[in-house]
């Protein structure tokens, strides 16, 4: 059945999207307390159908401002820049889905700020146990340019120990080990 839905949403989607982003580990306490103009916050949960290329995740975000978004989210192969399709999911789809994850979502706390060049910081803390910001950008010769801030404390883009996948399994892991 989940291959069926990956499916649709392949053939449904209007344009493929490139994802061109660098990542970056932070001090959670040094960047909230920046001051940088706050754009949106969040509570948010994901989960990982396939933590294999394609990734294949879900996630829920419980806004600031009241509303509530459920994705499925598939990655193609890449780090600096991949093909990222998402799709909106009924709250019914998500939970079906939610129910086939063989151990519990990851928290994220997540923020976005927007930096005095414009481009916008999105910063999460995960399960309460590190955090780490992510910008986007048009194109990958504007990525490669981007000066980072000195509170962004180190470039992990290209390490595949810093993707949300590998943390997933690694959290697999160890909940395997606790049962």
């Amino acid at each position: 059945m989940l291959a069926a839905f990956v499916i649709f949403t392949v053939m449904e989607r209007k344009e493929n999207k490139m994802e061109i982003e660098r990542k970056f580990l932070i001090d959670w306490n040094e960047v909230t307390a920046l001051g940088l103009p706050e754009v949106k916050s969040a509570q948010s949960w994901q989960g990982y159908l396939s933590a294999a290329t394609p990734v294949v995740r879900i996630r829920r975000r419980d806004f600031a401002d009241g509303h509530t978004d459920y994705i499925l989210c598939i990655k193609g192969k890449g780090k600096l820049a991949r093909e990222e399709i998402e799709k909106e999911l009924t709250p019914q789809e998500f939970k079906a889905l939610e129910g086939m994850l063989p151990i519990p979502m990851i928290h994220k706390d997540y923020r976005v700020y927007r930096l005095p060049d414009g481009h916008l910081l999105e910063c999460s803390l995960v399960d309460g146990k590190f955090a780490y910001a992510e910008v986007e950008f048009e194109s990958i010769e504007e990525a490669k340019a981007f000066q980072m801030p000195p509170f962004l404390h180190k470039d992990v883009t290209e390490d595949p120990y810093y993707s949300m996948s590998g943390y997933w399994k690694r959290k697999q892991i160890t909940v395997s080990f606790e049962l």
